[in-house]
């Protein structure tokens, strides 16, 4: 399994707005080719940046029937105007050491 992790900084203000968008497509994501779980941290020290945390059957998953698919279009329709600047994402793998 493949981690999809992507921090998220939202426009301070915006974060109810984010959060209930973000509730909105989880749906989409639900629905994808190799999805397997969906988890989004808002942190404490920042409030106003999330991590988004996806588990994906592969990485082709993600970045190929995920990434270009309408439903990602979607994804960035409903959350995309609450971002401050534009996600860094990274993928990982579990090692596997518990």
């Amino acid at each position: 399994m493949v981690f999809e992790i992507a921090e998220l900084d939202i426009k301070p203000g915006d974060e109810e707005a984010f959060e209930a968008a973000a509730r909105m497509a989880v749906p989409l994501f639900q629905r994808a080719k190799g999805f397997v779980s969906f988890d989004l941290q808002r942190t404490i020290e920042r409030p106003n940046v999330y991590r988004l945390v996806v588990g994906w059957a592969t990485l082709e998953d993600h970045m190929v029937h995920f990434r270009e698919s309408s439903d990602f279009q979607e994804w960035r329709r409903l959350v995309g105007p609450h971002f401050a600047a534009p996600p860094k994402v990274e993928h990982t793998h579990s090692l596997g050491l518990t």
